[in-house]
């Protein structure tokens, strides 16, 4: 072992896990949000306050990466 995995090392698979498996997650657990909705027969206000109460997380993270485009960070 020389401390790859798939051939990176363990920074470019952790950031490319972020990149694109969070994401990723977040897509899924909104599907998941929306069929919950449906089930349930929610109606268009249930379904909205399922969105705002699970999905709230979700705009910390855009929050978070736009900060960090518009600061030029990494």
């Amino acid at each position: 072992m020389n401390g790859t995995i798939f051939g990176m090392t363990e920074e470019q698979f952790a950031e490319m896990a972020v990149t694109y498996g969070v994401p990723a997650l977040i897509f899924f657990m909104l599907f998941i949000i929306a069929n919950l909705a449906k089930e349930s027969k929610a109606g268009k206000f249930g379904t909205f306050v399922l969105f705002l109460g699970l999905a709230v997380g979700f705009i910390g993270y855009a929050a978070k990466l736009g900060i960090q485009w518009w600061l030029g960070i990494k």
